[in-house]
């Protein structure tokens, strides 16, 4: 028997299921829409206190829901993995948690409640273990990130604020892949107006500037630059792309509205400018605003930008190797389709990060559910790669 065998032996054994059941659960049966999951960092916060953490809990740029920090300490040298997520979900109803032939339903179960869960879980067996021989593990968990009700300002100050490790750990719903490369993101929106009020189409309706017809010249617009980009590819298979995904005018077929409304999403490769992106879409409107009575406002938020990760890396190394231990071979390596709290850890502090979490579905709907099995072997992963990460031999 190997000695990373003996290790996820020894690992297994620690893990309490039923204390990871309940901890999802307990964090699910607390509605936390972004920028209001207080209640579920205080849950969070009382079950990492109960089990015998020492817990901050810093305001990092939103009071309304303080973010929770915790640290596995060995006292002796090396470095810090960090695991981070997300307390929120997104703006649906509640569903709450139900545990039913080895799954967890309910809101947050797939993103990121049961991912979160699990890495508690890695946290409490690294301790009652003590295999973590060197180093420590540093917790964080915040608000703020699903948009768009977020922009995660929340993890930004956590960042600037010093919460950080050497490298990070992300228990998101991603489990097929070793992401290594991830595409920067940014969420445009644009507002079309016209002077005057809505007016019936035979009278005087023809008459007015056309909404409806500059929206139309703006999404074809962003469609022939997304034609443009499909030729901008990763060797791992993305592209650049424009993506529109909201678009809505008027209140009856026959009137004439004076409004017309678009959203969607920007995403760009490593290696690319971002603000030459920006620029691209704000010369794109310009010239839609060029239409006579045609008033357009637009917003560009870039939310995080790509990156690529090295593979010969300390982390990659562990986690890979951390992942064949557990599951019997390594992961394939691929890359990060959508944009997480990784993107940011990567280009706001330079800190690499792996998305890894559990083989979960359902997220942002009102089904979602993740397998227990799932969590249990994702706390695994997590633990073994801090053991092996963390140590000052690790090099």
């Amino acid at each position: 028997m190997t000695l990373d065998q003996q290790l996820v032996n020894q690992l297994s054994s620690a893990i309490d299921v039923d204390r990871l059941v309940n901890t999802a659960v307990r964090l699910i049966e607390v509605p936390s829409p972004t920028c209001s999951a207080g209640n579920a960092a205080d849950c969070l916060a009382d079950i990492l206190t109960a089990d015998g953490f020492a817990v901050e809990r810093p305001v990092a740029d939103w009071p309304e829901s303080p973010a929770v920090v915790t640290r596995l300490e060995t006292g002796r040298t090396g470095r810090t993995l960090q695991f981070n997520g997300h307390l929120d979900t997104v703006h649906l109803p509640f569903v709450p948690p139900a545990v039913e032939q080895g799954l967890i339903r309910g809101s947050g179960a797939s993103d990121m409640k049961g991912g979160l869960a699990a890495a508690c879980e890695a946290l409490r067996i690294c301790r009652d273990t003590g295999l973590l021989s060197a180093g420590q593990i540093l917790f964080s968990a915040e608000d703020l990130h699903e948009s768009p009700w977020g922009d995660q300002r929340q993890l930004k100050a956590i960042i600037d604020e010093g919460y950080v490790g050497d490298a990070v750990l992300v228990p998101e719903y991603l489990a097929d892949r070793l992401p290594v490369m991830g595409r920067g993101m940014a969420v445009f929106q644009v507002t079309i107006r016209r002077d005057g009020n809505p007016i019936h189409e035979v009278i005087g309706g023809l008459d007015q500037p056309n909404v409806i017809a500059a929206g139309a010249e703006l999404i074809d617009r962003l469609m022939q630059l997304d034609d443009q980009l499909a030729d901008k590819t990763h060797p791992l298979g993305d592209r650049e792309s424009v993506f529109i995904g909201q678009v809505g005018s008027g209140e009856i077929f026959n009137q004439s509205p004076t409004e017309f409304k678009l959203a969607g999403t920007r995403r760009w490769l490593p290696a690319t400018d971002a603000s030459a992106v920006e620029s691209e879409f704000k010369d794109i409107l310009a010239k839609v605003a060029c239409r006579e009575g045609i008033y357009l406002d637009g917003d560009f938020q870039p939310l995080s930008g790509a990156f690529e990760l090295d593979l010969t890396a300390a982390l990659p190394r562990a986690f890979q190797e951390a992942y064949t231990a557990v599951a019997g071979q390594p992961l394939p390596v691929g890359t990060k389709p959508f944009l997480d709290d990784g993107n940011c850890f990567l280009s706001q502090a330079n800190i690499p990060a792996i998305t890894h979490g559990p083989n979960a579905v359902g997220a942002h709907t009102i089904d979602e559910k993740v397998p227990i099995r799932e969590l249990e072997r994702v706390a695994l992963v997590y633990a073994l790669t801090a053991i092996r990460f963390c140590s000052s031999n690790n090099e």
